[in-house]
């Protein structure tokens, strides 16, 4: 992450936290009780298990279980990391179901006559319908309250593989924010240049995918050859949940620094034929399991469509994160099948006849050997045809081991190309050796493709992308 960025995330966390604090703070000054310590230990363990189980039994009314839930949420949010996990701990292990009321329920239910059945089945819900759930609603009813579960979510998230005890509050809220986040409740947003300035200083923050380097960074990627587009929800209306990155061009990009590059001329948007769809980013860490791209896709597109009818083609520049690591380790396990006779003959021509056993590790290891012509001309056709059957056949499950090739080819794409020295970056050698590949969104084929992947992970792919194999 960059220094800007860093910066940006750093600002962005500290107002969102100062400003819930504040508009929490008034809520909660109006119940008069004593504060918990700011070490979460000993005596203020048990005070917080106090105060949590008469938010939950809503002691005094509604009123006063708001104000004491948000006095908890501002309590929260002033711990450190080991006071948030602890503060978690606690939630998860007080207030989950009653295990002797579930028993007691379930041998009720498998007593009940057909007839009283539904009474029972209510019954056995009820119980299983842990307590803590009745906190986690009353912080959704906070202002401001949705991003903080959000934000909760991804404190948890921290904790469950070593703290197993929250893997069920973690279920607990992930059910609740699927529920919250569902599609049709998300709104999709055109940002400009012209959106407001706390907004464009999250896109810094928040782009995974190629860094924002600066503003005039920033503000090439919304000039009018350009469109971004983010999924927003309601309660959080200035907090874009994903967003995606298009290029309008002729022709379809092979790198990304040629797309990014600040001094290419702009073109008439108009006259563009293609919309390359080049950064793709999730923003919230705690909606992990709630997926948004493949929606966001296809409404981009739409968008897309109606604004440019001369659109003809819609494809990804993608990233290939693991290529580098799975090449590093087949190449370790001495895999017979990765170099050709003619591989062999163009790399010792390359290298003064001395590539022998293990260089090629080394080679695709050093990213010197972008700057020697000769040998880069040698590793061209190895790596494009390793790439291409590191995408397509390398699998896992019937599904490919790459992550982004799976959300494309699952959302019906296909491996159109892969580009040599698409990203020549040190991200970009360093993850993938360069390479990027297109994956081709053919309108036609979309369902087709969807169906075949779902059906047995079948990976369309076009002729080019075939003749490498």
């Amino acid at each position: 992450m960059s220094e800007v960025a860093a910066q940006h995330q750093e600002t962005l966390w500290t107002r969102t936290v100062n400003s819930v604090r504040r508009v929490w703070r008034d809520l909660g000054a109006t119940l008069d009780s004593e504060a918990i310590p700011a070490k979460l230990e000993g005596k203020a363990a048990d005070l917080l298990l106090e105060r949590m189980r008469a938010c939950i039994d809503a002691e005094g009314g509604e009123v006063s279980a708001r104000a004491r839930a948000a006095q908890l949420g501002q309590y929260y949010m002033g711990l450190d990391a080991a006071g948030r996990k602890r503060f978690l701990e606690i939630l998860a292990t007080h207030f989950g179901p009653d295990e002797d009321a579930v028993e007691k329920a379930i041998d009720a239910y498998r007593a009940a006559p057909a007839e009283k059945r539904a009474r029972s089945r209510q019954g056995l819900q009820d119980v299983l319908t842990p307590p803590r759930l009745s906190l986690l609603t009353q912080f959704n009813a906070l202002p401001e309250g949705v991003k903080f579960l959000v934000d909760l979510r991804s404190d948890l998230l921290r904790h469950t593989k070593d703290a197993p005890q929250l893997a069920d509050l973690d279920h607990d809220l992930e059910r609740m924010l699927v529920s919250w986040f569902d599609i049709g409740f998300l709104e999709l947003h055109r940002i400009t240049w012209n959106s407001p300035a706390a907004l464009l200083e999250k896109l810094i923050s928040y782009e995974a995918v190629h860094e924002i380097r600066s503003w005039t960074d920033l503000r090439n990627r919304l000039d009018s050859d350009r469109r971004l587009f983010a999924f927003f929800h309601p309660r959080m209306p200035m907090e874009p949940l994903i967003f995606v990155e298009v290029a309008l061009v002729n022709g379809i990009a092979g790198s990304i620094q040629t797309l990014l590059d600040e001094d290419a001329p702009i073109i008439d948007p108009g006259a563009a034929d293609t919309a390359i769809f080049y950064s793709i980013s999730n923003t919230q860490r705690g909606l992990r399991g709630i997926s948004f791209g493949n929606f966001l896709i296809k409404r981009v597109v739409e968008e897309l469509k109606g604004e440019f009818p001369n659109l003809k083609a819609f494809s990804t520049l993608s990233p290939i994160p693991m290529f580098r690591g799975w090449l590093e380790g087949v190449i370790a396990e001495g895999d017979p099948t990765l170099l050709t006779a003619e591989d062999r003959k163009r790399l010792k021509k390359a290298t003064g006849d001395k590539f022998g056993k293990g260089d090629l590790l080394r080679a695709v290891t050093n990213a010197a050997w972008m700057k020697d012509a000769d040998l880069s001309e040698a590793l061209r056709p190895v790596l494009l045809r390793l790439c291409a059957r590191y995408l397509v056949e390398e699998k896992r499950k019937d599904r490919p081991v790459d992550p982004v090739a799976r959300f494309h080819l699952s959302n019906g794409a296909q491996v159109e190309r892969i580009n040599w020295l698409g990203d020549v970056s040190e991200k970009g050698m360093r993850e993938s050796a360069g390479m990027m590949v297109n994956y081709l969104y053919r309108l036609n084929d979309i369902e087709k493709n969807h169906e075949r992947f779902a059906k047995n992970g079948f990976v369309a792919t076009s002729s080019g992308v075939r003749g490498l194999l």
